[in-house]
């Protein structure tokens, strides 16, 4: 193992690109210059196409969990009942804001590794006709599991007046998304994701409906007040102080995904899925989530006969290659592969193959090469149907 070496396989932060990492490494200009309004008009035309949205992307400088805050408390009325769909760590987090508001939270929980049912979240908002906004995680991350947002947005609107926000960090970037056309009100992502950015920007899209609730929301609220945004955006600014090397960095992403073409980018990301899923299973190694259900940026797997924190550490050890645990009542029962952003084929089977000696070395005999092979099956045969 070589000392500067990493082969950082979790669902975020994810590796960066050398040429993301020159950008950010530019001298730093004046955050209220011309040179920062020039950098802002040139990144926002980007944006809303990651989001499937015409409306424009807001930048925050904070975290992913910054963008859900910043969500809750523009999104809900103080004492507003509110519905979160929990389908694990980060659905739960949602909910933790939520109550962190006071606000009054109903909680849809799902058995950690299934999606949620649109026809059981249209029901429940038809026996709660108070509920003012439903929260969903996209991509739930500590599970592996890709909510199907545009049936869930379907039912929000069909049984109800409720705004409906979608935390989609592990999502945006590496998954098509379709805001406008599936009735997200409020769509949030981070940076350190799928966009390939170390973590610090939180990104979020706002609908037109959600601006009139935003607009007379008296819930107290001053750095993360979506109105001061909107206002800045438009002038090309932002009201507080920008992240500008993360700035510099999210344009060469840009610039990236446009060489790339999106179409290619999400492509790129369900291949990896099926190369890992399709290796892992003839592994013997059991998936957390079937194939509905599944992520095209992370899969999770719960091991049967060996213990998942001892895999972790020896490949560790031995190659440098992070794979992430479990998270609440998942932890150390499950492991989790990020093939997310700067991330391709390439790696995926070379993580393969490394994952091949981790278990032999901690005692389950498998034949080499068994994953790699059907990785590579999936890859050879890729587009030909």
């Amino acid at each position: 193992m070589l000392p500067d070496q990493k082969l950082l396989r979790i669902p975020g932060p994810t590796p960066i690109p050398p040429s993301v990492s020159r950008a950010m490494s530019q001298p730093m200009i004046g955050h209220r210059s011309q040179e920062a309004s020039d950098l802002i008009e040139t990144i926002r035309p980007g944006l809303g196409p990651l989001f499937g949205t015409s409306e424009d992307v807001l930048v925050i400088t904070g975290s992913g969990t910054s963008g859900l805050e910043t969500a809750v408390v523009n999104a809900a009325h103080p004492g507003d009942e509110v519905l979160v769909i929990v389908t694990g760590a980060f659905g739960d987090r949602f909910a933790k804001i939520c109550d962190a508001y006071e606000l009054q939270t109903h909680r849809m929980d799902v058995e950690w590794g299934k999606a949620a049912d649109p026809e059981q979240v249209e029901q429940y908002l038809k026996d709660h006709p108070d509920i003012r906004v439903v929260f969903a995680t996209f991509c739930e991350t500590s599970t592996g599991v890709l909510n199907p947002i545009g049936e869930i947005g379907k039912a929000v609107k069909s049984s109800s007046d409720a705004l409906f926000v979608v935390d989609g960090v592990s999502a945006i970037g590496g998954v098509r998304a379709k805001m406008d056309e599936w009735g997200v009100d409020i769509f949030v992502t981070g940076s350190q994701k799928a966009l390939m950015l170390p973590a610090g920007l939180a990104l979020i899209a706002v609908s037109q409906q959600a601006w009139k609730v935003i607009e007379s929301n008296p819930q107290k609220r001053f750095y993360f007040d979506l109105k001061k945004y909107k206002d800045k955006i438009e002038g090309n600014s932002t009201p507080f102080t920008p992240a500008l090397s993360l700035l510099f960095g999210l344009k060469q992403v840009l610039e990236l995904f446009e060489q790339e073409g999106l179409d290619e980018v999400f492509n790129r990301h369900q291949l990896m899925m099926k190369m890992n899923r399709e290796a892992l299973t003839a592994l013997n190694l059991p998936l957390l989530t079937d194939d509905r259900d599944a992520s095209p940026t992370v899969t999770a797997v719960r091991p049967n006969g060996f213990n998942a924190e001892d895999f972790r550490k020896v490949i560790r050890e031995e190659f440098a290659l992070s794979l992430a645990g479990g998270q609440q009542n998942l932890k150390g029962k499950i492991f989790r592969v990020g093939h997310m952003g700067y991330s391709s084929p390439a790696d995926v089977l070379q993580t393969i193959s490394l994952m091949e000696v981790g278990l032999r070395k901690i005692g389950v005999h498998v034949e080499f090469g068994t994953g790699v092979a059907a990785a590579q099956e999936v890859y050879t045969n890729w587009g030909e149907k």
